[in-house]
């Protein structure tokens, strides 16, 4: 699932009601005010009118009453409020993605989050040299937050004792520069691990390396099988004083758009080569890929951002989690009628699924797919 539903699953399986904010939050003027001194009572009024609890109704207002802490416009704000407290507050980077909402429902919506920030992408940038490095945790749409907040985060310090080998000749000076090399290993090595340790618990899709060239390549020896398949190198030693950094940014940005299309393209080549082999692991369509996120049988969701924008389904409060009428909630109590993305985004994060939004129209005439764990029923033919 994207790093959004992995964070907040836990919520899922919460009492509601939930109420939803998902609104412009510039600090620029609106007739002369300032646009986050007329926000709270706009959005109170409106959420007054949607049926939210008073107490809910308070906590949002004074969530909106806070400022954009310096972050330049344009900015969204998204709160998510239950039982009187902003459980979820936060200020994204740039205008919105999608329609704005202010509503209130039996089950938490993190759709308008999800849109905003849709990819799970985390990746790993290394500045390495031969004392250690610096390892840093960043997800495609710019969350460093998260990352820092979760300790991922890293600075190695590794011996700097006899790291520096010496010029010269005669038996001293090669056992010194001997031992400079242990040293320089011993401390890629720490980095390694460190890489390897934020790749796995992360799931990191791009390991970016630089810095010394010495040192880039020892730990990209080191670092393990699972990490090296993700390992791209940047020739440029970040780390050497004077560096201009602008230039080995854009050079990571480049490598980790190029990942995420390569990324997306490779799920829709799988679920256009399991549909032509006809192995029943893939779904395509509404009714087919509810049926398997009933069964959690969905691996991937493939989902366009503008799917099913006025229609609802039926949010549950145990498996199968979502239903289309009352005839499939298999004994599971009706929560209410919820927005239909809202309601996938959900059970794919209650049956841990990866999900992946596409613009619209790129999964051509169904707008929802799914890779699946197993095979559906019987083949087509198959005798039963």
């Amino acid at each position: 699932m994207t790093h959004v539903l992995k964070d907040h699953a836990r919520l899922f399986e919460l009492p509601g009601p939930w109420t939803t904010i998902y609104v412009e939050g510039s600090t620029g003027t609106v007739d002369g005010r300032a646009n986050d001194e007329i926000l709270p009572g706009s959005i109170a009024q409106d959420l007054q009118d949607a049926g939210a609890p008073e107490e809910d109704v308070e906590a949002a207002v004074a969530a909106l009453g806070t400022t954009a802490k310096g972050l330049p416009d344009p900015v969204t704000r998204y709160v998510l409020v239950n039982g009187g407290q902003a459980v979820v507050d936060e200020f994204l980077p740039g205008g919105l993605v999608g329609p704005a909402v202010t509503a209130t429902g039996p089950v938490p919506d993190l759709t308008p989050l999800v849109r905003h920030t849709p990819d799970d992408f985390a990746y790993i940038v290394a500045e390495v040299g031969h004392h250690g490095g610096e390892v840093y945790l960043r997800y495609a749409n710019g969350d460093e937050e998260h990352p820092r907040a979760g300790g991922a985060d890293a600075v190695i310090e590794g011996d700097t004792d006899h790291t520096r080998k010496l010029p010269g000749g005669g038996w001293g000076h090669r056992r010194m520069q001997g031992h400079a090399e242990k040293v320089w290993k011993m401390n890629a090595g720490e980095v390694a691990s460190e890489i390897d340790r934020i790749s796995a618990e992360h799931r990191a899709q791009l390991i970016v390396l630089a810095g010394d060239i010495r040192a880039r390549q020892l730990v990209a020896d080191q670092v393990s099988q699972e990490s090296r398949a993700k390992l791209s190198i940047i020739e440029a030693n970040t780390r050497a004083a004077g560096a201009d950094e602008e230039p080995f940014l854009e050079e990571v940005q480049l490598l980790v758009a190029r990942t995420i299309a390569d990324h997306q393209h490779a799920l829709l080549e799988r679920l256009s080569e399991k549909e032509g082999q006809g192995s029943r692991t893939s779904a395509v369509g509404r009714g087919p890929v509810i049926t398997a996120l009933q069964q959690a049988q969905v691996e991937s969701l493939l989902l366009e951002t503008t799917a099913w924008k006025d229609e609802t389904l039926l949010a549950l409060d145990a498996a199968p989690w979502v239903a289309t009428s009352e005839g499939e909630i298999a004994g599971a109590g009706v929560l209410g009628e919820v927005p239909a993305v809202a309601a996938l985004l959900r059970a794919a994060a209650l049956t841990d699924a990866q999900v992946t939004m596409y613009p619209s129209g790129a999964l051509e005439a169904k707008p929802i797919a799914a890779l699946l764990r197993w095979p559906t029923g019987p083949a087509v033919g198959a005798e039963v």
